[in-house]
C-alpha cells in the first residue's frame, strides 16, 4: 500500500520559515519514477499547485508565482522523501499544504496545516 505522508506544518509569524517533509512508503525504487509536487489548499479557494519537480523523466523543478523566490522543492530518492523549504512567510501563505505524486497512477498526502499570523 502506497502512503504519502506530510510533517513539518505549524504556527509561524509572517517572514518566518517552515520545512515540510513528504515520506513516502510502498513506492520504493518507484519513487524516483514520479513527478512530485506540493499543493495548497486555503479555506474557500481551490486547491492549487504550489511547487512540482521532476523525476527520472525529467521536467525540473515549478514554482507559482506567488512562492518563487521564497520556496524551495527537492526530493531525496534514497531516502523517498520530498521536502518544500518555505521562506519570508506570508498570511496568504496559510492554507493545507499536500504531498503529490504522479506517474502512471497518482498519489495523496492526508495534508499539514500552515498558519502565518503573528
Amino acid at each position: 500500500q502506497v502512503q504519502l505522508v506530510e510533517s513539518g506544518g505549524g504556527l509561524v509569524q509572517p517572514g518566518g520559515s517552515l520545512k515540510l517533509s513528504c515520506k513516502s512508503s510502498g513506492l520504493r525504487f518507484r519513487f524516483s519514477l514520479y513527478s512530485m509536487a506540493w499543493y495548497r489548499q486555503a479555506p474557500g479557494n481551490h486547491r492549487e499547485v504550489v511547487a512540482s519537480i521532476g523525476g527520472d523523466g525529467g521536467g525540473g523543478t515549478y514554482y507559482a508565482d506567488p512562492v518563487k523566490g521564497r520556496f524551495t522543492i527537492s526530493r531525496d530518492n534514497y531516502k523517498n522523501t520530498l521536502d518544500l523549504q518555505m521562506n519570508s512567510l506570508k498570511p496568504e501563505d496559510t492554507a493545507i499544504y499536500y504531498c503529490y505524486g504522479h506517474w502512471i497512477d497518482n498519489y495523496w498526502g492526508q495534508g499539514t496545516q500552515v498558519t502565518v499570523s503573528s
